[in-house]
Parts: C-alpha cells; structure tokens; sequence
C-alpha cells in the first residue's frame, strides 16, 4: 500500500509541474477588447474617436500585444505593449467603413480578438458632371455613391423624372454607382440630369449637365492633300508652259530685230 500511494504521489507531482509549466494558449488565456470576449462590429459616425483596448485574461506571465489595421502592423510605444494595450481611432472617415482591427499576442499569434467598424455616414456623390457630346453617340453618366445606410438612387432630368425610353436609355446600378447609358444622342438629350441618393440620414443631389452638339461632316483628309497636289502640280505646269511661250515670243522679237538692222 505505501507503495502504492508514493506512486500516486509522483504522478500528482509530474501533473501539477505539467500544469504549471504550460504555455499559455493551453491554461485558457484570452483577449478581450473593451470588455469583449469575441470578434464584434463598433458602431460609429464619421468625425467621431473610438478608443480600442486590448487586454489579456488568465494569463500566467507578462504577455506582449500586437495591434494590426487589417494587413498592417500598428505602431506602439513601449509603455503600450504589455497585458494590456489600447490604440485610438480618430476623425473616423468613410475610408474606415469595414475596416478590421486585430489584437494579438505575440507569443501565439493565432490568440487574436478583432473589431470591425461600421460606420455610419450620408451619401457622397461624385461623377464627371460635364460632358459634351455630337448627335448620333453614345454617353455615360456614371454617379458614384458612397453611403451607409445604403443609399435608394434615381434619375431625374431638369428636377422632373426621367422617362426612360426602350433602346435609348438604359440604367446600370451597383452598391457603388447608378449609369445611365443614352444611345444615339439626339438634340432633345440636352439638359441637366439630376442624380438623387436617398437614405435614412440625408437626400443628396448632384447634377450632371449634357450638352448634345450638331453632328459634324467629316471631310477626308486624304481627299483633301490630293486635290491640293493636283492643283499645284496644275498650276506648276501652267507656270512652265506660259515661260516656255513668253521665252519663244521673246526670241522671235530679238530676230526681228536683228533682221531690220542688218
């Protein structure tokens, strides 16, 4: 029996230094930011600061952190490494929208907690607003949006809505852009087309002026450089024969008078 009980003795002394000598990863360590201890989504505005706060749970040494903005690393100073580390997010643009922020440890870098933006703006439009185009073409009106909430588009002409006509407009919208394609421009496309991004937060306009053009005859060039060859070349021969014929005419003269003086 003592022996027995010595053996259990040295298997609960070779568990206990097993445990107590794990890595981390394995005693159950975890990050938490701002008090969360899974991946989640911020809700935030544009101007706003958000402040991200990165700590571990459970742990058993002095752990240094990393922070990353999607693919690239985030600089830290020294003071902001250790146990716990926070990173601040400020004037918060549209270019933030979906953008992931990671915490890791950098002894087992597969330990990570994220935290994706979600922020909230008003439709921004832009686009080429001025174009000038012949009778008979084609043209693109691209109005680029950028919105969260998802903004709902459409097209007005000169502040009215626009009749789209079969096989003459034609309307291509992603989550990015509404086009409205016009085909065999005539004289009546001629306006001002209003883009218009509705959303829960705000109406935006943009206008987009089109001015159509009388189509123009085009004249070949070749054409033309022949007709200008031809026409120096006739006058060139013209040149040569009349000076041929005033130098016979001249000739003559000098032998007539040759004659009367002899």
């Amino acid at each position: 029996m003592a022996w027995k009980s010595s053996s259990v003795m040295q298997i609960y002394r070779f568990l206990l230094s097993v445990i107590v000598f794990l890595p981390n990863e394995m005693t159950g360590s975890i990050l938490t930011v701002n008090g969360k201890t899974e991946n989640y989504i911020l809700d935030t505005r544009r101007g706003f600061q958000e402040s991200l706060n990165c700590a571990v749970q459970n742990h058993t040494r002095e752990e240094e952190l990393l922070w990353y903005r999607e693919e690239g690393r985030v600089d830290l100073k020294s003071g902001n490494k250790i146990n716990s580390s926070s990173i601040c997010v400020s004037s918060i643009s549209e270019d933030d929208h979906r953008v992931n922020f990671t915490c890791r440890l950098q002894s087992d870098k597969t330990v990570s907690i994220s935290v994706m933006l979600n922020v909230i703006f008003p439709p921004l439009l832009s686009g080429n607003n001025f174009q000038t185009v012949e009778e008979g073409s084609s043209v693109n009106l691209v109005c680029n949006v950028k919105s969260n909430p998802q903004a709902q588009m459409m097209w007005y002409k000169n502040n009215s809505i626009l009749n789209l006509e079969k096989n003459h407009h034609q309307i291509h919208q992603t989550s990015e852009s509404l086009q409205l394609s016009i085909t065999k421009v005539r004289k009546s496309d001629n306006g001002t087309y209003n883009c218009i991004a509705n959303s829960s937060l705000k109406v935006e306009t943009m206008d987009f002026h089109l001015i159509v053009k009388e189509k123009t005859i085009a004249v070949p060039m070749e054409a033309i450089i022949a007709a200008c060859v031809v026409v120096f070349l006739t006058l060139c021969f013209g040149v040569i024969a009349r000076r041929k014929r005033i130098m016979k005419l001249c000739k003559r003269e000098e032998d007539a008078h040759s004659g009367t003086s002899l």
